[in-house]
C-alpha cells in the first residue's frame, strides 16, 4: 500500500471516517464528504472563476489577434503568448483544478472500495484473516466489500463490535446496497446509472448556461463535453459500486449550487465586455466564412483551383522587387483598373503583378497574349497572408476598408504605398464606412467633391494627409462612347413611337420595388410609354421570391407598354432610355453623364453606411446632384410621377445642357482614360527607384 494513491486517501478516509460516526449513517456520509471536499477545495474553485472571467475578458483581443493575423499561426501564438503574459493568464493552471477533481475521485473510489482499510483503520494481515475465515479468496478490488457482505450473511463468525462495522457499510439503503455494483445485480440497480446520467447531463447544461468560460465555448465543444461527461457518468453508475454512484451524484448537484453561488458573487458579466466580444467574434467569423463553408465537398474544378492557388501563392513570393500589385476581388473589376493598365503598358516595360479572387478572371486570358501582365489567382483566405506579407512600391485596390477587417497593410515592408483607385463616381463619406479609406496614402479622386472630403475628414479625424490625384473616372468615358453611339442611331432614325423609361432601383432597404413599384407603374404603364424594371442584380440574387411576385403579379401587363429586364448581360436599356426612375442607385449619374438625358429620383430610405458622415461639412453628391440632372420627389409626393414624367421627357433637350456643366465640373480629367493614374504610378517607382540608389 505504499503509493501515492495511499498516501491520499488517508487523509481523504479520515475525513469520510468523522463523517460516518457523525452522522452514523453511510450514505449521508458520503453525502456530507462530498460537500466538505467542495468546501476545502472552495478557494480553488474562486481562483478557476476568476481565470475563466480573466480568458474570457482577453478573448475578443485573441479573436481580433485571429483575424488580424489570419493564415500565419505562428504570429498569432506570438501575439496571444503576448497578450497572456500582460493579462498575467496561464492556460495551463486551469488544468490543476481537474487535476484535483481527478484525484479527488480516484481517492473516493479506492475508499469506498477498501473501507476497512481507510475507514475502520485495519492493517492488511487482519482483513486477510477475517478474509480467510470467511472463506473468501481475493479476486479484484471488490474484496473488501466482498468480506462486509460476508459478515452480515455470517454473524456467528465474527464478534459483535465487528458485525455492527460491517452492517454500517454494508447494510442496504431501503432497497438499494451502498457496496453493489450494479452490473451484476441489475432489477432496481438500474436506476443508479440513470439518475448519475442524469445528474451529469443538468450539470453540463448548468455550467454550459453559467458557467463563464463554458458558456462561450462552440457547439461542438459544449456537445463534446456534456456526451463525455454523460457517457462517464453512466460508466459510474453502471461499474462500480453503488456508494461511488452517490459521490458523483452529488458531486454534480454541489457543482451547480457552487456556481450559483459563485455567479452571484463575482458577476462575469460586470467584468466582461460582452459587446466587445461580440464583436471580434463577428469578425473572426467573416473571416472564416470567406471562400465558402467548411465541410463543402469539393468538386475537381475546385481542388484544381487549390492546387493552382498554392502554385501562383508561391510564384507570387519568389519574384523580387515588384514596382506595381493590382488586387481585384473579381474579375467584373478589371474595368476600374483598365485604363491604368493599357495606359502603363503603353508607356512603360514595366511588369503589372495582378491578383485575383477570382480564378476565372478575364485578366488570365489578358495575360496569354500579354507577357508583362502577371496574373495570380488568390482565394480570400490565402489573401491574408499574402497581403501581410506584401512588398512591392504600390499596390492599387479598388476595395475600402484596408486594415480594418481581413485585408491589412504589409507587415513587412512599411514603405508600399497603397493606392485606392475609384469604382463609383459618387461621395466618399457616406456611401463608405466610417474609415473606410483611412489606411490608404493614396486616392485616386474621381472628382473635386473626393477632394474636399477626405481633405475634410483629414480635419476632423485628426488624420495625416494622403496623396490626391485629379484621376477623374476612366469608366465614365467608355459610358459615354457608348451614350454617344446610342445618340447617333437615335437621331439618323425615325422617332420611335414610345417614350423609353427605364425604372431601375438599388437594391438596400426601401428601395423601389419594395416601397412604391405598385404606384410608378400605375400611373406610367399607359399609351406612349414603355416601362422597363430593371432590378439589380443583388435584389435578384437576395431576394429573388420578391421579384418573382411582383413579375406574377404584372403578367398581364407584359407587353407592348411593359417589360421586366432580367438578363443582366447586357445595359442596352441604359442608352436606350429617355428617362431613368430610381431611388439612391448609382446608375443614375452613369446614365445621365452617358446619355445627357434627366432622371426622376424617388427620396426612399438613403443609402448610408456611415451614420456619422455629417460629422464631414459637405454635402454628398448622391444628394446635391439630385436636382442638377433631374428632379427628386418624396415617397409622399408619389401622386405627382406622371406629370413629372411628361414634364422631363418635354425637357430633355434643355437637359442636355445642363448635364453637360455638372458632368464637367464633377469629373476630373474627362476623356483621358486613366492616364493621369498610369502617369501618377509611374512617377512614383521611378522615385522609389532613385531612392534606393541613392541609399546604397
Amino acid at each position: 500500500m505504499d503509493t501515492i494513491i495511499y498516501y491520499i486517501c488517508v487523509p481523504l478516509g479520515y475525513l469520510m471516517k468523522w463523517c460516518y460516526e457523525l452522522l452514523g449513517n453511510y450514505a449521508l456520509a458520503i453525502v456530507a464528504f462530498t460537500l466538505l471536499t467542495k468546501l476545502v477545495l472552495g478557494p480553488l474553485s474562486v481562483w478557476l472563476h476568476f481565470n475563466s472571467i480573466k480568458m474570457v475578458k482577453i478573448q475578443p483581443d485573441i479573436n481580433f489577434i485571429k483575424a488580424r493575423f489570419y493564415g500565419d499561426p505562428d504570429r498569432i501564438a506570438d501575439e496571444q503568448a503576448i497578450l497572456y503574459k500582460k493579462a498575467k493568464y496561464h492556460p495551463l493552471l486551469s488544468l490543476i483544478p481537474l487535476i484535483a477533481q481527478i484525484v479527488l475521485l480516484l481517492g473516493v473510489v479506492e475508499i469506498i472500495y477498501a473501507p476497512m482499510t481507510y475507514i475502520w483503520g485495519w492493517d492488511a494481515e487482519a482483513i486477510q484473516a477475517l478474509a480467510n475465515t470467511l472463506g473468501i479468496v481475493e479476486k479484484d478490488n471488490s474484496f473488501q466489500l466482498e468480506i462486509i457482505r460476508g459478515i452480515i450473511a455470517n454473524p456467528h463468525l465474527v464478534s459483535a463490535e465487528t458485525l455492527a462495522m460491517a452492517q454500517g457499510i454494508g447494510a442496504p439503503l431501503g432497497p438499494i446496497d451502498l457496496t453493489v455494483i450494479p452490473a451484476y445485480a441489475w432489477g432496481i440497480y438500474i436506476l443508479v446509472p440513470v439518475i448519475a446520467g442524469l445528474s451529469s447531463l443538468v450539470m453540463c447544461w448548468a455550467q454550459n448556461v453559467g458557467n463563464v468560460l463554458q458558456a462561450e465555448q462552440s457547439k461542438a465543444n459544449k456537445y463534446g463535453l456534456t456526451v463525455f461527461s454523460v457517457g462517464l457518468s453512466l460508466y459510474l453508475g453502471f461499474g462500480v459500486p453503488v456508494g461511488i454512484a452517490l459521490y458523483w451524484v452529488a458531486s454534480n448537484l454541489f457543482a451547480i449550487l457552487q456556481q450559483i453561488i459563485l455567479n452571484a458573487a463575482i458577476s462575469p458579466k460586470k467584468r466582461v465586455d460582452y459587446a466587445a466580444l461580440e464583436a471580434s467574434r463577428k469578425a473572426l467569423a467573416e473571416i472564416d466564412a470567406l471562400g465558402g463553408k467548411k465541410g463543402h465537398k469539393k468538386t475537381e474544378k475546385e481542388k484544381a483551383d487549390a492546387k493552382r492557388e498554392k502554385a501562383d501563392y508561391k510564384r507570387f513570393f519568389s519574384i523580387v522587387n515588384k514596382h506595381l500589385v493590382i488586387y481585384s476581388e473579381k474579375g467584373g473589376f478589371y474595368k476600374y483598373f483598365e485604363g491604368i493598365v493599357q495606359n502603363i503598358l503603353a508607356r512603360s516595360n514595366m511588369a503589372i503583378h495582378y491578383i485575383t479572387n477570382d480564378p476565372d478572371d478575364p485578366i488570365f486570358e489578358m495575360a496569354k497574349t500579354e507577357p508583362r501582365i502577371k496574373p495570380y489567382y488568390i482565394g480570400p483566405k490565402k489573401l491574408i497572408p499574402l497581403m501581410m506579407k506584401m512588398e512591392a512600391d504600390l499596390v492599387l485596390m479598388s476595395t475600402p476598408d484596408l486594415d480594418k477587417y481581413h485585408i491589412k497593410r504589409s507587415l513587412v515592408s512599411k514603405e508600399v504605398e497603397y493606392v485606392y483607385v475609384p469604382h463609383d463616381m459618387m461621395s466618399i463619406h457616406m456611401g463608405f464606412r466610417e474609415g473606410a479609406l483611412d489606411a490608404f496614402d493614396t486616392i485616386f479622386s474621381t472628382g473635386p467633391h473626393v477632394d474636399r472630403e477626405v481633405r475634410a475628414t483629414e480635419a476632423s479625424y485628426g488624420l495625416k494627409e494622403k496623396r490626391l490625384v485629379p484621376f477623374g473616372y476612366p469608366l465614365a468615358d467608355k459610358l459615354m462612347e457608348a451614350g454617344e453611339a446610342e445618340n447617333a442611331r437615335r437621331a439618323a432614325e425615325p422617332p420611335a413611337p414610345l417614350k423609353e423609361i427605364l425604372i431601375a432601383p438599388s437594391w438596400q432597404e426601401d428601395n423601389l420595388l419594395d416601397s412604391c413599384i405598385d404606384s410608378l407603374l400605375t400611373q406610367l404603364v399607359r399609351p406612349g410609354y414603355h416601362v422597363t424594371v430593371r432590378p439589380h442584380p443583388e435584389y435578384v440574387k437576395r431576394f429573388g421570391e420578391r421579384m418573382n411576385k411582383i413579375v406574377e403579379r404584372y403578367a398581364h401587363l407584359v407587353g407592348e407598354n411593359l417589360s421586366f429586364e432580367l438578363d443582366f448581360t447586357t445595359n442596352k436599356s441604359s442608352y436606350a432610355s429617355d428617362l431613368l426612375i430610381t431611388d439612391w442607385s448609382g446608375i443614375a449619374y452613369e446614365f445621365c453623364f452617358a446619355t445627357k438625358r434627366p432622371a426622376l429620383f424617388i427620396n426612399t430610405q438613403i443609402k448610408c453606411l456611415n451614420p456619422n458622415w455629417e460629422r464631414i461639412d459637405c454635402v454628398p453628391v448622391e444628394i446635391s446632384l439630385r436636382d442638377r440632372v433631374g428632379v427628386s420627389l418624396d415617397k409622399s409626393e408619389l401622386d405627382q410621377v406622371a406629370d413629372r414624367v411628361a414634364a422631363l421627357l418635354g425637357s430633355s433637350e434643355e437637359y442636355k445642357g445642363k448635364i453637360t456643366d455638372v458632368l464637367n465640373g464633377h469629373l476630373y480629367s474627362i476623356g483621358t482614360g486613366g492616364k493621369e493614374g498610369a502617369m501618377y504610378v509611374l512617377r512614383r517607382v521611378k522615385e522609389n527607384q532613385m531612392k534606393r540608389k541613392n541609399q546604397k
